[in-house]
């Protein structure tokens, strides 16, 4: 083997790792960026500067542009989904207080809405193994999250109907998107239809936000510093890399990484900020790694199911 093709082997198996490393630190945007403007326009913003530097980029390699309206539809309607329905439904939960740790859960039954659907609409099959790894999945992340959960019910007592509400909105929003992107995403440039994709949600978040929001931004350090991140590592890296790995991988198993988000982001609160992790939220980081496995496993000779 070459060793061009052996970079490039190793680049691709490294891939889904720092893809969840990224994703996993967009609390850290939420976390600082969300005091000082609010969510949509918060969004509009982060999601317009991402689409003008992407742009540019494909004008500066001469990259394909989406052929026709048809692709261009396309990639809009997958930044509605992905972008503005998913991440909008994210922020506005945690916004409007519905703990972290509650959202977290919420959105992570989107592997196996995404499993069960790609069944029946992309003709994928998994093996009895690869959804005990989806089960595996849900409840590392319950076991994870587990001790926040408690603390924000005994906290807070009840959580916002409107939260929740939007929660589930967002999981919809991020099932469906996954779906559609895996089935029409292929045949769009990357670059491109990203760039595409983050201008239609971010007309469809101005929108939104002038009607229900007062669009005024507090300029400060923090929320520059918090744009910048979720801009850069997140917008251009992160939903880069999840939009290559749909084209390579199937919709069921490229979701299943998203069980390990919020175990990496448990991680990465207890070494970076001090935050306390107890020895049940270790033992489902470690449920939750075997899930992923499971699912992400070569299938061998097993029976489909689905």
């Amino acid at each position: 083997m070459s060793a061009p093709a052996r970079v490039r082997r190793a680049a691709i198996a490294v891939a889904p790792v720092v893809f969840v490393l990224l994703w996993s630190t967009g609390f850290v945007g939420a976390k600082y960026g969300l005091p000082y403007a609010e969510p949509f326009t918060f969004l509009a913003l982060r999601l317009a500067l991402a689409g003008v530097l992407l742009a540019a980029l494909a004008v500066a390699l001469r990259a394909a542009w989406p052929a026709g309206r048809t692709s261009a539809g396309r990639a809009g309607v997958a930044g509605l989904l992905l972008h503005a329905g998913y991440l909008g439904g994210v922020f506005f939960a945690i916004d409007s207080g519905l703990p972290a740790s509650v959202a977290a859960v919420t959105v992570s039954l989107q592997p196996v809405l995404t499993a069960a659907l790609a069944a029946r609409l992309l003709g994928e099959r998994l093996w009895a193994v690869q959804w005990l790894g989806l089960v595996l999945g849900v409840g590392g992340v319950a076991l994870v999250l587990a001790p926040g959960l408690a603390g924000a019910a005994g906290e807070q007592g009840t959580v916002p109907p409107v939260g929740v509400v939007s929660c589930l909105v967002a999981l919809l929003c991020g099932t469906a998107g996954t779906l559609w992107q895996k089935k029409h995403g292929d045949h769009i440039p990357l670059l491109s239809g990203t760039a595409v994709q983050y201008a239609a949600a971010a007309l469809a978040l101005v929108a939104v936000a002038g009607l229900t929001e007062s669009m005024a931004i507090q300029w400060t350090a923090d929320f520059v510093l918090a744009l910048v991140w979720l801009v850069l590592p997140l917008s251009l890296g992160a939903v880069l890399l999840l939009l290559l790995l749909l084209r390579r991988g199937s919709a069921s198993g490229v979701s299943s990484l998203l069980y390990l988000v919020p175990p990496a982001t448990a991680v990465e609160a207890y070494l970076l900020f001090g935050e306390e992790l107890l020895p049940l939220s270790l033992f489902g980081v470690v449920v939750t790694t075997v899930g992923v496995a499971l699912v992400l496993r070569p299938p061998g000779r097993r029976t489909a199911v689905g």
